[in-house]
C-alpha cells in the first residue's frame, strides 16, 4: 500500500508527478494560500507532509497527525516547523540545503545593483513617458568601486556573494557567529568585523544569516544608526531578521540612503509605509526562483520525504 502524503502547495509539475507516482498523494490546496483549519484538517491521516516556509508546523498541527512520520521542507530553513515537538514525537525533518546558493547570491548582486543604481525608479521614469533626453544629473546613483560590502552570515550564499561582489571592486567585510580561519579569510579576501563595527564601516550591509534566537531583530533601530547615511541594506535572508518599522523610518528620514529586500518580517505582508517609498526595492522572495534551482528543490524535497517512508535515512536530515 502507498504511503498516504500531503503536499501544502504545489511543486514543479515534473517533481509533483514523480510523488504522486509512488504515493498516495493529496495536494492541499492549488492556491497561494492554506488557511491553518485548512491544513489542520487534511494532516490527519497522512504518513508524510511536503510543505514549505509558509506553512507553520506547530502543536495544532503536529496534534492532528497521529500517523506522521515524515517533514519534508521544500526550503533550506526550517524556523516555520516545531522541531523539537516533531523530534520528541520521532518525526523526521529533512531540508533542501546547498543548491540555493548561487541563485541567491546572484539575486543579492541585482538588489545590489537595482538600489545603488536606482533601476526600479528609472524604469517607472521611463513607462511614465518622463524621459524627454538626457541630463547630466538624472537618476544619480552611487558607484561600487573602492566601497565596502559588508557581509551579515557569512556562509556559502554569504561567501559567494563576497566573491561576486569583488569583481565589482568591492571590499568585503564580515561578521559571522564564527570567524573563519585565517587561512580561509585570506582565500576569500574578507576581513572580520564585530557586527557594530561593521555596519559603521560598510557603505552597503547584506544579510545572510539564518534565522534563529539570537538573530531575530538583530538589526533593530539602534543598529540601524550605525549605519552611514549612504548606505544601502539588503536583505534575502529572513525578514525578522530586520525590524522591518525601523527599516521604514530610516528610510523615510533618510537616515539610510536604500534598502533592497526579498524577504519581511511578517511575510507576506509587507510594512506599508514601505510600499510608497521610492527608495526600496521589494520583491517577493524569489531568491532561489531559476527553473534550474526551482526544479532541484523540488526533487530534493520528494526525494527526502520518500526516503522516510521507506524506512532509509534521508541525505538531507535536520538535526
Amino acid at each position: 500500500m502507498k504511503p498516504k502524503v500531503l503536499l501544502t502547495h504545489p511543486l514543479l509539475k515534473e517533481a509533483m508527478d514523480y510523488l504522486a507516482q509512488q504515493t498516495e498523494l493529496e495536494l492541499a490546496t492549488s492556491s497561494d494560500f492554506l488557511s491553518p483549519a485548512e491544513l489542520v484538517e487534511k494532516i490527519k491521516d497522512k504518513e508524510g507532509l511536503l510543505c514549505f516556509l509558509s506553512d507553520t508546523i506547530d502543536r495544532q498541527v503536529l496534534d492532528r497527525a497521529p500517523a506522521l512520520r515524515a517533514i519534508s521542507n521544500c526550503a533550506v530553513g526550517v524556523n516555520n516547523i516545531d522541531l523539537k515537538l516533531a523530534r520528541s514525537r520521532g518525526i523526521i525533518v529533512t531540508n533542501t540545503p546547498d543548491i540555493l546558493t548561487e541563485p541567491t547570491a546572484d539575486l543579492t548582486i541585482a538588489l545590489i545593483l537595482a538600489t545603488t543604481r536606482r533601476i526600479v525608479e528609472a524604469d517607472e521614469f521611463c513607462r511614465q513617458g518622463r524621459f524627454q533626453g538626457w541630463r547630466i544629473d538624472l537618476f544619480l546613483g552611487q558607484g561600487l568601486q573602492g566601497k565596502t560590502l559588508g557581509i551579515i552570515g557569512f556562509g556559502q550564499i554569504g561567501q559567494a556573494v563576497g566573491r561576486r561582489a569583488q569583481a565589482f571592486g568591492l571590499k568585503i567585510i564580515y561578521y559571522n557567529r564564527h570567524r573563519l580561519s585565517q587561512e580561509k579569510e585570506m582565500a576569500l579576501k574578507a576581513e572580520y568585523r564585530q557586527l557594530d563595527t561593521l555596519l559603521s564601516e560598510a557603505d552597503i550591509v547584506s544579510i545572510h544569516a539564518s534565522l534563529n534566537s539570537d538573530s531575530d531583530h538583530l538589526i533593530t533601530r539602534d543598529k540601524l544608526a550605525l549605519m552611514k547615511k549612504s548606505a544601502v541594506l539588503i536583505n534575502v535572508a529572513r525578514g525578522a531578521i530586520v525590524d522591518e518599522k525601523a527599516l521604514t523610518e530610516a528610510l523615510k528620514t533618510g537616515q539610510l540612503w536604500a534598502a533592497g529586500l526579498d524577504v519581511y518580517e511578517h511575510e507576506p505582508q509587507i510594512e506599508p509605509e514601505l510600499l510608497s517609498l521610492k527608495n526600496v526595492v521589494l520583491l517577493p522572495h524569489i531568491g532561489s526562483a531559476t527553473y534550474e534551482t526551482r526544479l532541484k528543490m523540488s526533487f530534493m524535497a520528494v526525494n527526502n520525504l520518500l526516503e522516510v517512508l521507506a524506512g532509509k535515512t534521508p541525505a538531507n536530515l535536520v538535526t
